[in-house]
């Protein structure tokens, strides 16, 4: 049974279409939805091409680097390739997803989110009477904009030097590249949560010891975590972003040993406080410092590109230096929905 896949003319040019990736511009010419029914049904159009050419990227019996480059087609998919394996680095143990409420793709480097501040009086759920006006919730654009950042690593091998490396084995190389990305990502989420995204949206800041924070500055205590956790209303601290050793010392709390706490961790891998929120550590965060927020209205996430390859030197085999990239940036929605405290 021949295939319309087996058909299609490879070109890079597939890559350098505005506002499509190379993936999409497969599936136009081979759309997925006429493989229902068929082996090959659950592939999108980059796997089958894989298929065309016999490359197995996966496994004890994955193909050398060089299978990409048996024929001038099959080399084209190389690109994407390594476009996927970074992305799965990227993605693999972020922690972007559990602290963004939002992502939203953008074709530029300066973004312009939107915000609605409103007063103590227009937080109150008031009753509307006959006849009466509704209250109003103003939306508008920041006065601001807000930066995005390139972040990423160059590649820097010949292909004499890897074409004989299993790809399974490249693969580890690659994913440790999307990792690298996505930590440089985080400390930016970081930042924009410390100290705005430039529109003087800083995160209110508490201290241990002072009110409305009780205890002892420099020792964090249950107490203290509930005083703060009381500060977020009408939103809901359910995310707690934490250096390594605010989280030391919140292991080390009587109330976070309870038996059920650890049995949720041993089953699902995943900490959940006392208080209900999600508890993640990151080195990114500053010592000392506890990060509270509201998941669903803190944070928008920007991407201005997902992960973009030099294609041009992967394809001609002259690799030696190629940029691996992911331009990104965050926005504060709600500045209430996240605050910090300082043990």
């Amino acid at each position: 049974m021949t295939y319309q896949f087996e058909n299609i003319r490879l070109e890079k040019g597939m890559y350098g279409r505005s506002g499509h990736t190379f993936t999409q511009t497969l599936e136009e010419l081979d759309p997925s939805e006429h493989y229902r029914g068929t082996p090959l049904e659950g592939l999108d159009a980059f796997q089958r091409q894989l298929k065309r050419f016999d490359i197995k990227v996966k496994g004890a019996g994955s193909d050398l680097v060089e299978k990409f480059f048996h024929s001038t087609d099959s080399a084209v998919l190389f690109p994407e390739f390594v476009s996927r394996v970074v992305r799965q680095g990227l993605e693999e143990e972020s922690i972007l997803p559990h602290i963004t409420a939002t992502v939203t793709n953008f074709d530029g480097m300066d973004y312009r989110t939107i915000a609605s501040i409103p007063t103590g009086d227009q937080k109150a759920l008031r009753r509307v009477e006959e006849g009466a006006e509704i209250p109003q919730t103003t939306v508008r654009t920041q006065e601001n904009l807000v930066r995005l950042h390139k972040r990423g690593r160059m590649l820097v091998a010949s292909y004499e030097a890897i074409r004989f490396q299993r790809l399974d084995l490249f693969s580890v190389t690659l994913r440790q590249i999307g990792a690298y990305i996505g930590r440089q990502h985080l400390q930016d989420a970081v930042e924009v949560l410390l100290n705005g995204d430039g529109n003087d949206n800083a995160a209110e800041k508490f201290t241990i010891g002072t009110p409305p924070i009780s205890g002892s500055k420099g020792t964090l205590s249950y107490e203290a975590l509930l005083d703060f956790w009381s500060q977020f209303d009408p939103y809901t601290m359910n995310t707690m972003l934490v250096s390594t050793d605010v989280m030391l010392a919140m292991l080390k709390l009587s109330e976070f040993q309870n038996p059920l706490t650890g049995l949720n961790f041993q089953g699902t891998g995943s900490l959940t406080s006392p208080l209900g929120a999600k508890l993640l550590r990151s080195a990114a965060v500053p010592q000392g410092t506890l990060i509270g927020l509201d998941k669903g209205y803190a944070l928008e996430q920007i991407c201005g590109s997902q992960v973009t390859v030099e294609y041009d030197k992967l394809i001609d085999r002259q690799l030696e230096r190629a940029a691996i990239t992911s331009i990104s940036g965050f926005a504060k929605l709600f500045g209430e929905a996240s605050k910090v405290l300082t043990v």
